[in-house]
């Protein structure tokens, strides 16, 4: 039964990664295709979560797959196009953002975090170290009340 379902789901695997464009959709000539597919994974689905719309079934995605193959056949280089949809779309559009001051939070925070959990690590190794290792010695008070509890510890377990 196993054998079976695996046989099928790899059988049905390379119908999944046709299933973006559809025929009618891809260009003619492979070696525009191919290039309109290059330039569609660097794109960003705007409906997906970190998608490119060459791998989401998005409607959105289509159409901007559409417009990339569309700008291809009226002759625009690929910096052309990715020009067209970043000043359509903004920086979002695009799977790896130019570097600007308003894109420089989302460059910056990785590092920011690394930084974080380095000055986590290191306050914390520092606090440990600056425990003293042997407990301070009791107070008398607090040894007659230790024999206290002790006392009444004993009792309870005789009987």
């Amino acid at each position: 039964m196993m054998r079976r379902l695996l046989a099928t789901l790899l059988l049905l695997w390379p119908l999944a990664a046709g299933a973006v464009s559809s025929p009618a959709d891809m260009l003619p000539d492979p070696a525009l295709e191919q290039r309109a597919r290059t330039l569609g994974r660097e794109i960003r689905c705007m409906v997906c979560q970190n998608q490119s719309i060459e791998d989401s079934e998005v409607g959105l995605a289509r159409d901007l797959r559409l417009i990339v193959r569309e700008r291809i056949v009226a002759g625009d280089s690929d910096a052309e196009v990715r020009s067209f949809l970043h000043a359509r779309y903004g920086d979002f559009v695009l799977l790896k953002p130019p570097f600007s001051w308003s894109t420089a939070i989302l460059w910056a925070t990785p590092l920011i975090a690394v930084l974080a959990g380095l000055g986590l690590i290191l306050g914390m190794r520092r606090r440990i170290a600056a425990a003293p290792a042997v407990p301070a010695p009791l107070t008398e008070e607090e040894r007659r009340r230790l024999a206290v509890l002790d006392a009444g510890s004993r009792d309870t377990n005789r009987a």
